[in-house]
């Protein structure tokens, strides 16, 4: 914006800045560009969202992409902060001595380029500390185990957080201390699975914490995918030495990388130590087509996207815990008819007796669903539920005819190789983010070649749809599966039908009728 401005102007603005971190960065905020120098830090509408949540929450854990200009957004945030906020102190923590110089030498710059009128006096200036005349300060430091004893309360800034050695033990010694009032940005790309913001930001997704999780993805990132409001943007990329090609940007950039690199610095993927069990690809495929659009039942712990359509039938597998917050008891619904995933249940806080009324409650709701729950250690207890206290009218039985699957290791490989079949053929589609992304820890040991959830991590729902495929399976054999909402109007669901299973459906009056199909099989 230009210095040329009146004494309103002046009061006008600087009345702005103090109010919006946005409005401030936007205009008088310079950054160095690798290609194009010295320039205004023209806030992209991803980073202006970040800014807001910043703004709106206490505690803020943000998982980003490589180069998404975040630690940059934070220099800015923190000496906005720092400018009009008096006596406030603010604490960046970073990996390494050298990145916790560099961010104090980009704000620095920033101060050192503001106009006249909006650039206060420092105090202090050195390696470590950027001290303002309104006694505000901003401290950057290198992570170390007493680091977190000497940080002050007003902001603590986490950058590269699961690239931080010690961060358990400085987050337990530096929280007393924000407890008090003090504030938390915790930001970083992936570094793997079971690692203190893994977790974190696994519990504030799960909203088992009090951090407000913050996702950003490369594609909102302009200089990453065209958007069509930013031509300018790519006119001027097409000029680089050498030029820049917008569309170009994702294949290049993949080129270069192996999967699980592009994986873990650009989509933001928590990875396993050991190649997935399902194909890299796949994954990102399917993970590209997740649903956010759901209902939400029994205190958020179980997600609907689709309500039952009548006459469908409906498969329900079950992987059961006991409910004292270890292992999670988890079921998914998929409709028969279309492949289709329409609800997902998964807690480790429900009692068994609970989780039972719960199963025969949306089984029932789902037009008499096909039950199929394990049959291991508390799956006999949860089986008596069903049958027994709620008698539930539609429990599947193995060969053996008894009700549910004894999951042994055998049969367990086999039933984890028809999921993966199943997934990768297109006959199930998966609405679910949590899934695909327990889909992504679950891997094949690199050491014993065995199938496992990684360290610290769980597979309660992909058990669970193990045998809700095993069910689905069974009872669609090889028959087509409908891909298109028309033909799904079009075609009749009562064609599903197995020779293992009766048919089930609902009369004109509201009851239920079952019918052994077997004798259409007999010439």
């Amino acid at each position: 914006m230009n210095d040329s401005l009146t004494a309103e102007q002046i009061i006008e603005n600087f009345k702005k800045c103090s109010k919006d971190p946005v409005f401030f960065i936007s205009n008088y905020i310079k950054v160095t560009h690798p290609k194009r120098g010295l320039v205004t830090f023209d806030l992209y509408p991803f980073q202006q969202r970040i800014l807001k949540d910043f703004s709106s929450h206490r505690f803020n854990i943000l998982r980003k992409f490589r180069q998404a200009g975040c630690t940059t957004l934070i220099a800015a945030f923190s000496l906005w902060l720092a400018m009009f906020n008096p006596y406030k102190t603010i604490a960046i923590l970073s990996k390494g001595e050298a990145e916790s110089t560099e961010i104090i030498e980009r704000i620095k710059l920033m101060h050192s380029e503001l106009p006249d009128w909006l650039k206060p006096k420092v105090l202090e200036d050195n390696k470590h500390t950027f001290k303002l005349e309104n006694k505000s300060v901003i401290k950057s430091k290198a992570s170390s185990k007493q680091a977190g004893r000497s940080i002050p309360g007003s902001l603590l800034i986490l950058d590269e957080a699961a690239f931080i050695e010690h961060i358990d033990t400085i987050w337990a010694a530096s929280y007393p201390i924000i407890s008090t009032g003090g504030s938390v940005i915790a930001l970083s790309t992936v570094n793997g699975i079971g690692n203190w913001f893994h977790k974190m930001y696994s519990e504030a997704i799960a909203k088992e914490n009090n951090f407000n999780a913050i996702d950003i993805t490369w594609k909102e990132h302009p200089e990453y995918f065209r958007h069509p409001e930013y031509q300018h943007l790519y006119d001027l990329m097409e000029k680089y030495d050498p030029p820049v090609n917008i569309d170009e940007w994702e294949k290049t950039t993949r080129a270069n990388l192996s999967l699980k690199q592009w994986l873990q610095e650009y989509e933001a993927n928590f990875l396993g130590t050991g190649e997935t069990y399902i194909d890299g690809e796949i994954l990102v495929q399917l993970k590209e087509e997740i649903s956010n659009d759901y209902k939400i039942k029994y205190n958020n712990r179980m997600r609907i996207w689709e309500d039952p359509v009548p006459y469908h039938d409906y498969a329900i597998g079950v992987d059961c815990s006991i409910g004292r917050q270890r292992d999670y008891s988890a079921f998914h619904i998929i409709d028969l008819y279309n492949g289709k995933q329409v609800a997902e249940f998964y807690s480790n806080r429900t009692p068994i007796n609970e989780f039972a009324k719960i199963i025969c409650d949306e089984g029932r709701l789902y037009n008499l669903a096909y039950v199929l729950p394990e049959r291991n250690t508390i799956g006999n207890n949860l089986i008596y539920f069903l049958k027994e206290t709620y008698e539930y009218e539609n429990l599947v039985m193995d060969d053996s005819r008894e009700i549910g699957v004894q999951v042994t290791q055998k049969n367990r490989e086999t039933m984890l190789a028809d999921m993966e079949h199943t997934i990768r053929t297109g006959r199930i589609k998966i609405a679910s983010e949590r899934l695909i992304e327990e889909l992504f820890t679950f891997v094949i040991d690199p050491d014993t070649g065995k199938i496992k959830a990684d360290n610290n991590c769980h597979d309660d729902l992909i058990m669970a749809l193990s045998l809700t495929v095993k069910v689905f399976n069974e009872l669609r054999g090889n028959s087509q599966i409908e891909k298109d909402s028309v033909m799904d109007n079009a075609m009749s669901p009562e064609a599903i039908f197995t020779s293992k299973y009766s048919y089930t459906a609902k009369t004109a009056t509201g009851g239920i009728s079952k019918e052994d199909l077997q004798w259409l099989l007999k010439n």
